[in-house]
């Protein structure tokens, strides 16, 4: 190989190298920060495609454009009615000025770092200043689903849920807006912060969980308490309507009654009073009668020996008979 190829050869490497090294490609969800010797140039480029830079003087720095995503850690912190509990949190951002952001923070590592710092003390400042219920409720117009009968752990009645002021979307707007002006700062624009989860302390959970089985046991109790009187007051209107029908039943079956045996004894008095042999056959059919109900096997009768009583036995006619019943108008 002569000198003149070699020659050639190391000059069209050397333009390779050149050239390779003063293109690069951005895409569409990054945008690039060319820093001179390590002094960031003032503008960003953020258009996808094929660029130039100066080689072996310029290096290029990465930041990407999409939305990001801060998952905080969890943490304990205190209401304003002293109660702890653990707070999960969530956000999303993204890097609006990555000049400053390259400048003050450098990678997504120290971003998400000074996230779960601005973040976080902002929730727990936002946290202490409101009560649990602010956290939980999230609209001021829900109705509760108790009624007056429902008591509380005091053991007063419990009308419905407390009011609210704000609600925790409200929080978390209010948490967002006091982030956002910090996280400026950095080059960063916040998004969103929600609540993932809002548990109580775990060393009060079970206490939690006991004053809420006593309340509900005692709620149950009232209501046992009251189907008791209820079913008191119906079995004792029960007992009373139970006397009154068998008290009317009773005066109609009465009533009933009388009538049918006036009613007989008007029919018997038609029957037996038309004339004396009629009158004379009651006579002797009522003799027969008592004598069916007054003698039995055993019965030892001391009588005289006129006694009206044993006529028929005597076979006397002249003896006076039983009077006939007297004859009873018809109703």
């Amino acid at each position: 190989m002569s000198i003149g190829t070699l020659f050639k050869l190391i000059v069209a490497l050397v333009a390779f190298i050149v050239f390779s090294g003063s293109i690069y490609v951005v895409s569409e969800t990054e945008q690039v920060i060319l820093t001179q010797f390590g002094k960031p140039l003032d503008k960003s480029v953020t258009t996808a495609g094929l660029h130039f830079k100066t080689p072996f003087v310029q290096d290029i720095n990465r930041i990407e454009k999409r939305v990001l995503e801060w998952d905080g850690p969890t943490a304990e912190m205190p209401t304003k009615d002293k109660l702890y509990i653990t707070v999960d949190a969530f956000g999303r951002w993204r890097i609006k000025d990555p000049l400053t952001y390259l400048l003050r923070l450098r990678d997504e590592r120290t971003a998400q770092s000074r996230l779960d710092d601005i973040l976080g003390s902002e929730m727990r400042n936002t946290v202490a200043r409101h009560e649990l219920v602010e956290l939980i409720r999230t609209t001021k117009s829900r109705v509760a689903v108790l009624d007056a009968t429902t008591v509380n752990a005091s053991g007063r009645a419990a009308a419905g849920l407390p009011p609210i002021q704000l609600g925790r979307m409200a929080l978390e707007l209010e948490i967002a807006e006091k982030s956002r002006a910090k996280l400026a700062d950095f080059g960063i624009e916040l998004l969103d912060v929600r609540f993932k989860r809002i548990n109580y302390k775990a060393d009060v959970t079970s206490k939690i969980y006991e004053r809420m089985i006593s309340e509900r046991r005692q709620i149950a109790e009232r209501f046992r308490s009251e189907g008791a009187g209820e079913a008191a007051k119906i079995l004792g209107s029960k007992e009373r309507d139970l006397k009154e029908i068998e008290s009317v039943a009773y005066r109609t079956v009465q009533g009933i009654q009388g009538k049918a045996d006036a009613e007989a004894t008007r029919i018997y008095a038609q029957a037996y009073n038309g004339n004396p042999e009629a009158r004379e056959f009651y006579g002797f059919t009522r003799a027969l009668e008592t004598y069916r109900t007054a003698f039995s096997k055993d019965t030892t009768v001391v009588l005289t020996t006129d006694s009206g009583f044993l006529r028929f036995f005597k076979g006397d006619p002249g003896m006076a008979p039983v009077p006939a019943p007297a004859p009873v108008p018809a109703p």
